[in-house]
């Protein structure tokens, strides 16, 4: 991460990409140390509100949509009675505002281990967080991990993994284990799905380790989903759905085209065109 006067670049070495957005008048919002991490406030000059955690781009208020949108949508329109949903990470509450867009859901809890990170998105982002007092949403401040450990068999329909990379706090949300206990608590035809980044430089280091690891854990059908993400390294992002016991259900193409609120990126089409997997990455994953 670089700055200054009228710049935040955040430099991803490994990938030899940067990103930069201009900085608005007020810059530097608010700063600070949680237990967990750094977090930090930017005002941009196009884009809005940036948040940024231990130096890393996590959201700002022009695109965010198109990344909570693929979050969610997608896994709650191909799962036939998404019921009881659980969002692991997602402190900002933009994935659990569309969540609970869908009169079907029951229960949809929200499990961030640091708290701090809902506080500020409810001060800097309150548009994310304009659902959190819906009598269906329960926000858990606790540690994800033991959560999913702790929790029954069978009693999740869907698990949405909204997390940072997997270094820092971010990394026990790919292990194994992990994974063998959320294939254990979804429900008969459950889904889940996580945010697996950019396929242009994470494939070999997240993205085939994920499909192999959900596969040992006993899922029976994996795909990942494709979209546009500027702010995130390349611009070009994934997550990847697995279903529990079969293979991922079409999606309910009646429903979506009937919804009762807006998007303002996912649709019929979208659906459609995000889970068609590239020739490179079929031959990286031997599909």
């Amino acid at each position: 991460m670089s700055l200054n006067d009228q710049w935040f670049t955040e430099e991803y070495t490994h990938g030899g990409t940067a990103f930069s957005l201009k900085l608005g008048t007020h810059k530097k919002l608010h700063e600070e140390q949680s237990p967990f991490q750094k977090i930090a406030i930017y005002e941009t000059e196009t884009f809005g509100n940036l948040m940024v955690i231990d130096d890393c781009i996590m959201l700002t208020t022009r695109d965010n949509f198109i990344y909570h949108e693929m979050m969610s949508h997608p896994a709650l329109f191909t799962h036939p009675d998404p019921k009881k949903v659980l969002i692991i990470g997602g402190g900002d509450c933009g994935t659990l505002r569309e969540v609970l867009k869908h009169p079907e859901v029951e229960l949809a809890q929200q499990v961030d281990i640091d708290e701090r990170v809902t506080r500020l998105a409810e001060k800097y982002f309150p548009e994310l967080c304009e659902n959190n007092h819906d009598p269906r949403a329960e926000l858990r401040f606790d540690d994800g991990i033991k959560w999913v450990k702790d929790a029954s068999d069978n009693f999740y329909d869907l698990i949405i993994v909204d997390s940072t990379d997997p270094i820092g706090p971010g990394e026990v949300l790919f292990t194994q284990d992990f994974y063998d206990n959320c294939q254990r608590v979804l429900g008969p035809k459950g889904l889940f799905v996580q945010q697996s980044e950019s396929p242009l430089i994470h494939t070999e280091s997240i993205i085939k380790p994920m499909y192999n690891k959900l596969t040992h854990a006993g899922f029976k059908d994996i795909n990942s989903l494709h979209f546009p993400q500027c702010s995130y390294p390349t611009g070009w992002w994934t997550c990847t759905m697995a279903c529990k016991d079969g293979k991922i259900p079409q999606f309910r193409q009646q429903a979506v085209e009937n919804k009762v609120f807006i998007t303002h990126y996912y649709n019929k089409a979208i659906h459609n065109a995000c889970t068609a997997t590239p020739e490179f990455l079929k031959l990286a994953l031997n599909k």
